[in-house]
């Protein structure tokens, strides 16, 4: 995200709420087709994972404990709470990935949804395929510059494998 923030008094408050929202949403989110099969095919083949999203850590961990995979991630980077400028296409988070595991850019392969997904990685130097979930997706991520990309997880997994 560019720009001034209008009312910085807000944000935390903001975050917090939106946060909140995030975690009463995982109760009823659904398992993406193929994630957790990528997940287990990193595990077993060696593969660390760290989950990189615009979405909070909060949510994103409890969204793993709830479907019992917290075991096969090794760090969760949400958005820094308060700091909507850590957000994606902003490469922060993969970053901050990168360096808690002690690894570089050309030994990572970032996976996302959405164009900034691909400019963050892009700006971090990372590799970014696409996955193509809805109508429309695979034109903006081609456009982007995804190095490949993919209409189901399944074809990561087995890539994998």
């Amino acid at each position: 995200m560019s720009g001034k923030i209008a009312h910085p008094e807000l944000t935390a408050s903001t975050d917090a709420a939106l946060t909140a929202l995030e975690v009463e949403a995982v109760r009823t989110a659904r398992p993406n087709p193929g994630g957790e099969s990528v997940l287990r095919s990193c595990a077993a083949t060696g593969r660390r994972v760290s989950i990189v999203s615009n979405n909070s850590g909060a949510a994103i961990s409890q969204y793993l404990a709830d479907h019992g995979l917290s075991g096969l991630v090794a760090g969760i980077f949400g958005r820094v709470p308060g700091d909507p400028s850590s957000m994606k296409p902003s490469p922060l988070l993969l970053l901050d990935a990168m360096q808690a595991a002690a690894t570089k850019p050309e030994h990572c392969v970032f996976v996302g949804d959405a164009a900034r997904d691909v400019e963050a990685g892009e700006a971090a130097g990372v590799r970014t395929i696409g996955y193509a979930n809805k109508p429309g997706k695979y034109a903006k991520l081609a456009a982007a510059g995804a190095v490949m990309i993919v209409d189901s997880m399944e074809l990561i997994s087995g890539a994998l494998a």
